[in-house]
């Protein structure tokens, strides 16, 4: 932990003495801190209701969830998922009532708050005993670490939900790398997508994606700018938001937003939504439509905003070039067999 910081403080001070007259060079110093940093040991988290089991236990379940979030959330090296905008994604899941999740809704959840990291768990009484149980679960992998603590029904949730925070961050700092996914890089990525696509006809494609950072002004489109690239390397014909969009097959529409979430020490994360859909361009047809939430976190908040953005560009990418190809390669079948 010394070492990373002294690393940290080391590539801030570079930041600082460049100046202007090197900004392009500080940009990538620091996109490839974030990079580290994000790759290495950030897990965003987020914590579910806890449920409720015994007669003296009525609204225990809330009041650990609470303790543990103000405990966790006190801890510096613990990224956690905004409460109101999780509490209404719950709402609308239907998840609120229980905290219980299973692997899809495990991965849905994932996907929509951007945390690679569910805690939930269990208020249990037996007898006179009182248990907490907490379970950690990776959103992309389903792997799941348990921890409890055990005390009298009568003991105050302080010091039990205290202790058990405790043991949930060791986990997620010692054992996170098991319970996420291990990063997936831009040529992994192509691979994949390159199997998927196959020699399928590549149908022309525009993409428009303005962003918004709140807060700040966005200097450049990197989820569109991600898109593209990786439209381009799969063998796809891209044209730019200048030309006809009469020549294109599909447009891609969508809009990306950014917004600050944390300062932790020396770095900065940032939480990205991206919705994308496509549309047939002659027929208007939505042919698909997907939506991603991913954290960035940097030294610096518009690195972190683009680190967030790519992340999330790319997630879609692999989910929604695959359909449209499919749904274009369909319709043409349709229209040739009338």
């Amino acid at each position: 932990m010394m070492l990373q910081q002294h690393f940290l403080a080391g590539a801030l001070m570079i930041v600082l003495l460049c100046g202007t007259s090197a900004q392009a060079g500080d940009d990538a110093a620091a996109s490839t801190v974030a990079t580290r940093v994000d790759a290495a040991a950030v897990y965003p988290l987020a914590i579910l209701p806890f449920q409720e089991r015994g007669a003296d236990v009525k609204q225990m379940g809330v009041k650990v969830t609470d303790l543990l979030f103000v405990n966790l959330a006190s801890n510096p090296d613990m990224f956690l998922v905004d409460r109101e905008d999780l509490q209404k994604l719950l709402d609308e899941q239907e998840l609120s009532a229980s905290g219980l999740v299973n692997q899809s809704q495990a991965a849905q959840l994932g996907q929509l708050t951007g945390a690679k990291i569910l805690v939930t768990g269990s208020v249990l009484q037996v007898g006179e005993k009182l248990y907490v149980v907490a379970k950690i679960m990776g959103t992309e992998t389903s792997r799941v670490v348990g921890k409890s603590v055990k005390g009298d029904i009568d003991d105050e949730l302080d010091g039990l939900v205290e202790h058990l925070a405790g043991d949930v961050a060791t986990v997620i700092t010692e054992r996170g790398g098991e319970l996420v996914a291990k990063p997936v890089t831009h040529v992994d990525r192509l691979a994949i997508l390159k199997k998927a696509l196959g020699n399928s006809t590549r149908p022309t494609l525009t993409i428009d994606i303005p962003e918004r950072h709140i807060g700040q002004v966005t200097s450049d489109p990197a989820a569109e700018t991600e898109i593209a690239l990786f439209c381009t390397e799969l063998g796809f014909k891209v044209l730019d938001t200048t030309a006809n969009k009469t020549d294109a097959d599909i447009l891609l529409v969508g809009e990306g937003f950014t917004q600050f979430a944390a300062r932790h020490g020396s770095l900065v994360s940032v939480r990205a939504r991206l919705e994308l859909k496509a549309v047939d361009r002659e027929t208007g047809e939505i042919l698909a439509i997907d939506r991603q939430t991913s954290m960035g976190v940097g030294l610096a908040e518009q690195i972190a905003s683009k680190s967030a953005l790519q992340e999330a560009a790319a997630k879609i990418a692999e989910r929604l070039l695959p359909a449209i190809t499919v749904s274009k390669k369909s319709k043409r079948a349709k229209k040739k067999a009338k």
